[in-house]
This record gives structure tokens, C-alpha cells and sequence, in this order.
């Protein structure tokens, strides 16, 4: 891991997102946390996780 680790929210405001976005990409398979805590909690590298997300196919209208 390159940086330290972050809740859902807060990676989903440094990256400019909504929560329930990153919540559904997760629960999609299409990204996946890198630690998830004994309470259920995810948690992010968010370097990690830009990068990943730029990997990801673009929605069409």
C-alpha cells in the first residue's frame, strides 16, 4: 500500500464522488476496498483507488 487508509466517505470526497457511488462500485465487484474492518467498514488507499477507478469502463448517456 503507498498511503494510508481512509473511510468510504472520506475517499469519496477527496476523489470527488458520492459515497453511495463508491459503496455500489464495491458492491459490484468493479473496485474492491483494501482492508475491510471486523465491523463490516471499508477502507481505502486512495492512491490506489484512483488509479483503479480510471481503469474503469466510462457510462454512456
Amino acid at each position: 500500500m503507498s498511503g494510508k487508509l481512509v473511510s468510504t466517505g472520506e475517499a469519496a470526497r477527496m476523489l470527488g464522488v458520492n459515497l453511495r457511488t463508491l459503496q455500489r462500485w464495491a458492491s459490484e465487484g468493479q473496485i474492491k476496498p483494501d482492508w475491510i474492518t471486523p465491523g463490516g467498514h471499508m477502507r481505502w488507499d486512495v492512491e490506489r483507488l484512483l488509479r483503479e477507478i480510471k481503469e474503469l469502463p466510462k457510462e454512456e448517456d
